[in-house]
């Protein structure tokens, strides 16, 4: 999916519509050390059959997410496709 470097949308600090640059989200490496992953680890080890929480079906796309840095403040903005998305988000030159 075609997405433009620079887009015009709302900002809540501004309190008007400026102009956004737009980067692709990327998830930081999750901690190992988690309370939920320790116990997940926990509920693994051994003999134990079938865990709770195991995904069943994988999904095909993703929902992409975007961060919308305003020019003005540099405020920050989140911002998600509503709709699932097979391609990776790329940049119109």
């Amino acid at each position: 999916m075609k997405i433009t470097k620079q887009i015009k949308v709302y900002c809540p600090k501004c309190n008007k519509h400026t102009l956004h640059k737009v980067k692709l989200y990327t998830k930081k490496q999750d901690s190992g050390l988690n309370m939920g992953n320790r116990r997940r680890k926990r509920k693994l080890k051994g003999y134990t059959g079938k865990v709770k929480g195991q995904a069943t079906v994988k999904k095909v796309a993703k929902r992409q997410k975007m961060i919308l840095e305003c020019l003005d403040c540099k405020f920050n903005v989140e911002r998600v496709f509503d709709y699932r998305t097979k391609k990776k988000l790329e940049f119109k030159s």
